[in-house]
């Protein structure tokens, strides 16, 4: 599987960020029926790698179903036990290295043109600019300028309304964790987050 080219035919990245695996599962359940096909659980939520296999074994193998806040060599190695089809990283961590080590594909988070390319020469699949929106869509285009084979993807306090913006400015795809999942990832409503699913597709025109 190409997962570039996946993340830029499905541009959205669901990230859960849960109070429970059950609560995880439940969410991804949602998302994918209502057509959000590229998830990430982050290993913040209690039993994360449980989830993450659950979800695994559950969906069809066309579902990307990553691990998210990979810090360490021992979380990476779980995770890829589990089935993550990628790992996540806020930063350069001892898990991306180890998630590279076992050639599971690495989004690995960075912000300044420095960490972009050791991110790369690490051997990221891609880069997370992480938070984006700190900088903004503008800072994505300036920084995507000297770098335009960098596969980018922005995350971090992006909405509906300015998830296409980052796509303009040349991220592949965007990583959406609360302003998508709300009170959903509390154990909140389930039709609310459909909603808000299909209002993130159809802004993002998918």
């Amino acid at each position: 599987m190409d997962l570039l080219a996946e993340l830029r035919t499905r541009k959205l990245l669901a990230i859960i960020r849960a109070d429970s695996a059950a609560t995880a599962l439940a969410c991804v359940d949602t998302l994918v029926e209502a057509g959000v096909t590229a998830l990430e659980i982050s290993l913040t939520t209690p039993d994360a790698v449980a989830a993450i296999a659950q979800a695994r074994a559950t969906h069809n193998p066309t579902i990307l179903i990553g691990a998210g806040t990979v810090l360490t060599p021992a979380q990476a190695d779980q995770v890829a036990a589990a089935g993550a089809t990628f790992a996540v990283t806020p930063a350069i961590t001892q898990g991306a290295h180890r998630a590279v080590h076992l050639g599971l594909p690495l989004l690995c988070g960075a912000l300044t043109p420095t960490e972009v390319v050791a991110a790369l020469d690490l051997g990221a699949t891609a880069v997370k600019i992480f938070p984006a929106k700190t900088h903004g869509p503008a800072y994505l285009r300036e920084l995507a300028a000297p770098l335009p084979q960098a596969p980018l993807i922005a995350v971090g306090g992006i909405d509906a309304t300015t998830a296409p913006l980052y796509l303009e400015a040349g991220a592949l795809a965007v990583g959406v964790g609360s302003p998508l999942l709300g009170p959903a990832a509390t154990g909140g409503p389930l039709p609310d987050l459909t909603t808000r699913a299909t209002t993130f597709r159809q802004t993002l025109g998918l």
